[in-house]
């Protein structure tokens, strides 16, 4: 029987809740999540306790921030000036959009504010700060083929679509 290691398109049924229980993702039987093992597309306190793991297997998995989203970064809460955004966009809480760190790094930054002239803006994580808490059940595991590998992700039914 497989187990889930580097190099595997592993299907998941999951479900993530916040420490007061809340539920911020999952995916069901139905619809899976499908990933590249060891390819960092999942958090990696998950991904190192779903080594070894083989179809069928049923694991509950409790993530710090520092192996989850990270810790919140205060110097990636910050405020600049409205002239900083095209004229014709109409800003408000909650937009989010893509801009670059010093090092060419592709960041996603949520509006947090508009005050006057002034946008304050979050380039952390939106669960950046929190512990997860997954369930989850290993549904199916298969090599990844050459295209995947290339590419970074998966084909086909719970991956990536062309």
């Amino acid at each position: 029987m497989e187990t889930i290691e580097s190099g595997k398109v592993v299907e998941l049924a999951y479900t993530l809740k916040s420490d007061s229980g809340e539920v911020l993702d999952q995916a069901d039987q139905k619809d899976p999540f499908a990933y590249i093992h060891g390819a960092d597309q999942i958090v990696p306190g998950l991904e190192s306790a779903l080594d070894g793991c083989k179809v069928g297997d049923k694991k509950k998995v409790k993530v710090s921030p520092k192996d989850g989203y990270g810790e919140v970064r205060e110097d990636l809460k910050v405020s600049v000036k409205r002239t900083q955004f095209p004229e014709n966009v109409k800003l408000k809480p909650g937009m989010q959009f893509e801009s670059q760190d010093a090092d060419g790094n592709g960041i996603i930054f949520t509006v947090e504010a508009i005050e006057g002239d002034q946008v304050k803006i979050d380039g952390n994580h939106p669960m950046a700060g929190q512990t997860l808490h997954f369930e989850v059940e290993v549904l199916n595991i298969r090599e990844a083929t050459e295209e995947e590998m290339n590419h970074g992700h998966v084909h086909g039914p719970g991956g990536h679509h062309h």
